[in-house]
């Protein structure tokens, strides 16, 4: 299953949380495995909670790790490699168990896609396998 977002920012955290629990539960999978993952080499997915002050403490924590415009040699073609190498921080996938046909996450717990160069229309992999 791919799920198509559409992200507004170069730098961003989207919850698609939501997204993924539909598409187990259009899956009528009650037990097994959810891989939720990017395609893409400047985003990640990530689990993490959905509070706006964590949110913008972890974008800037890897803005600090990575800052834009430190003379990154794969600048000279694009002028990005700040979001790849963000993107290495993050990595590209998640699994987590399903039971009961929904995602089991601890109570705080989302799903991300973390946009690292954005604008852009992105797509997400969902991958499920029953157990």
């Amino acid at each position: 299953m791919k799920l198509k977002i559409d992200t507004s920012k170069r730098i961003e955290l989207v919850d698609i949380t939501s997204q993924v629990q539909e598409e187990i539960r259009k899956s009528e999978i009650s037990e097994g495995i959810c891989l939720i993952s990017t395609r893409h080499t400047t985003a990640g997915i990530i689990i993490n909670e959905n509070e706006n002050g964590l949110k913008d403490d972890i974008l800037n924590l890897l803005n600090k790790l990575v800052p834009a415009d430190a003379g990154y040699r794969h600048d000279r073609i694009d002028n990005n490699a700040d979001s790849h190498l963000k993107a290495v921080l993050l990595g590209a996938s998640e699994a987590l168990p399903v039971s009961e046909g929904k995602l089991e996450l601890g109570t705080w717990q989302r799903i991300f896609f973390a946009e690292m160069d954005g604008p852009r229309s992105r797509i997400i992999n969902v991958t499920l396998l029953r157990a």
